[in-house]
């Protein structure tokens, strides 16, 4: 009996693949529960595809045969396909910085300047990338810094939890409670007819206490493990690592300065091209690609050398890559059956039934309910506010309170739903299980859904 207890395989957390194919098979299965229907849509001026309120009519289901199921994996891989090119561009350019070795050297040098104050790099990464996000709606552009933010956070004494938390907590914080991100507040505030960024005081005060809790939050669990780090979820994983090395004793060299600089100005292009030009992930794939062959050829790299480290960096990258292409492969079940629409009309059914003083946040549930199945912040916008503004007039809810509601439902879920493909990614190139991430983020998310919750509240009853 014992041999056989001893041969009993141990409890593994199922793979990111497993957690999202099961969601596509239960999403396909809903599509034979929930009726088929669609709104009118138009296009304004800025080609958004808007939905008309009061339009919404029922149609001939549609449900999701047995082949159609397999066949969406293939179609959100095509619809990814952006994403996850993009992905593997950017990880490719970062296996040819990565074979210079600059980033250990210069995780050294850091080491030793921070030693005993590492904590601290906590809040600057955080903060940093909050006003990104808060700001030009910083999101799938962090999806790199992940290889870097990793390793660093272990050799400062953290753990891969911490490393993965500081860029996407980070960025989502920001991004979520922004007070003039263009893609959520900015496309939800012109749907609204609302003056573009108005109102940005009172969220820029709501972004402060937002992104200072979260932060707050993150030190804490940092400060834990770095007293204890067998208290860390991912210790196990962690040890087996490659990574926690000696490096403090290595110093950059003259070479790997400069390629330090041409990174450092990468991101500042980065910044200016998506803030002045509009710049997406195209533009900033190309980008990177082109740093990667400038650092190629300040390290002295061979044209093989170079072919051959993007071609790794490439391979770090096939995991998070499709898994994109998993999440848009829920996302296009949803589509294909037309029940996206069905969902939207009963929830803003609900809402209007509400009493004044509760519609507010009910307009907050219903956008955190339906970025599970539209993540894209603009798409969000697209789809939801032609209804949500109109409905807030009729319901004594301002149009600036339900864009509040808006960009918190939209942006809070974003740190742990897994139909988010920037988080998924993230946490496939941090290779930490989705479930264990959920195990930590959860309090946080609870915490974030309640100040948002006290937000809008407060936005309804004493500002707008």
């Amino acid at each position: 009996m014992s041999t056989q207890k001893e041969n009993r395989k141990k409890f593994e957390f199922p793979h990111s693949f497993i957690i999202l194919f099961g969601l596509m098979v239960i999403t396909a299965v809903l599509t034979y529960i929930i009726p088929a229907g669609q709104y009118e849509r138009t296009v304004d001026d800025h080609g958004r595809s808007l939905v008309v309120d009061g339009t919404y009519q029922t149609m001939e289901a549609s449900p999701t045969g047995f082949m159609q199921l397999f066949e969406s994996l293939h179609l959100g891989m095509v619809d990814a396909a952006g994403i996850i090119f993009f992905i593997f561009i950017v990880g490719g350019a970062f296996g040819i910085l990565t074979a210079t070795k600059t980033i250990e050297a210069a995780f050294g040098t850091l080491t030793n300047k921070l030693n005993g104050k590492e904590i601290l790099i906590i809040p600057f990464i955080m903060v940093f990338l909050a006003i990104c996000g808060g700001t030009w709606g910083m999101a799938e552009e962090v999806i790199p810094f992940i290889l870097i933010a990793v390793p660093l956070a272990m050799r400062l004494g953290f753990d891969s939890i911490t490393g993965t938390a500081m860029i996407i907590v980070g960025v989502y914080a920001g991004f979520g409670a922004a007070f003039m991100n263009p893609f959520t507040v900015g496309v939800a505030q012109g749907i609204a007819g609302l003056p573009t960024f108005s109102g940005m005081g009172v969220r820029f005060v709501f972004w402060l206490i937002f992104v200072g809790v979260t932060i707050a939050y993150v030190m804490l669990y940092a400060r834990k493990v770095k007293k204890d780090p067998a208290r860390s979820i991912m210790f196990a994983a962690d040890q087996k690592r490659d990574i926690r090395v000696d490096v403090q004793q290595q110093t950059l060299t003259k070479r790997q300065i400069i390629i330090l600089i041409v990174l450092g100005l990468t991101i500042v292009g980065l910044a200016l091209g998506v803030i002045l030009e509009g710049w997406y992930i195209t533009e900033i794939a190309a980008l990177f690609l082109i740093m990667g062959i400038v650092v190629g050829l300040i390290a002295k790299f061979r044209l093989n050398d170079m072919a051959n480290a993007f071609i790794k960096g490439c391979e770090e990258m096939v995991q998070g890559a499709l898994i994109v292409g998993f999440a848009y492969g829920v996302l296009r079940i949803l589509q294909d059956s037309n029940t996206i629409d069905t969902v939207l009309y009963h929830i803003s059914n609900a809402v209007a039934d509400l009493p004044t003083a509760l519609a507010a946040i009910g307009m907050f549930g219903v956008q955190s309910l339906l970025n599970f199945i539209v993540p894209s912040g603009s798409g969000q916008a697209a789809i939801s506010m032609p209804i949500m503004a109109p409905l807030g007039d009729l319901v004594g809810v301002s149009r600036q309170t339900a864009v509040l509601a808006f960009q918190y439902g939209d942006g809070i879920s974003n740190t742990f739903t897994p139909t988010a493909g920037v988080l998924m990614a993230s946490l496939a190139l941090a290779k930490i299980p989705w479930i264990k991430w959920m195990k930590w983020i959860l309090p946080l998310v609870l915490i974030q859904y309640a100040l948002g919750a006290i937000f809008v509240m407060v936005a309804h009853l004493f500002i707008w």
